[in-house]
């Protein structure tokens, strides 16, 4: 199944805005990673300029449907959105040699 990893520029003060927001966005996140779908998650530091999150799905329109209802990307706290293909290498799910 493959990769994607998605990741959000976020607003300069990121870290004070997102409080109103938060618990919606996590409960997202939570869900999603329940389902199997989200590996990773979190905010970049040092600064909190960026997040990344991991995704192990089918394709790609579930990252996208997770972007349409995260309330950061639609709240303005989030400038830049970037969705790639990852291709991983470890762990790798296929048997060792």
């Amino acid at each position: 199944m493959p990769y994607f990893a998605l990741f959000y520029d976020t607003v300069d003060d990121f870290a004070s805005r997102r409080t109103p927001f938060r618990a919606a966005h996590l409960d997202l996140v939570r869900a999603a990673h329940a389902r199997g779908e989200i590996l990773l998650a979190g905010a970049l530091a040092d600064p909190v300029d960026r997040a990344l999150l991991v995704f192990k799905t089918a394709d790609r329109s579930v990252v996208d449907r997770f972007v349409e209802q995260d309330p950061y990307p639609n709240n303005g706290l989030v400038k830049r959105v970037e969705i790639r293909p990852w291709t991983v290498v470890v762990p790798s799910e296929e048997p060792p040699r």
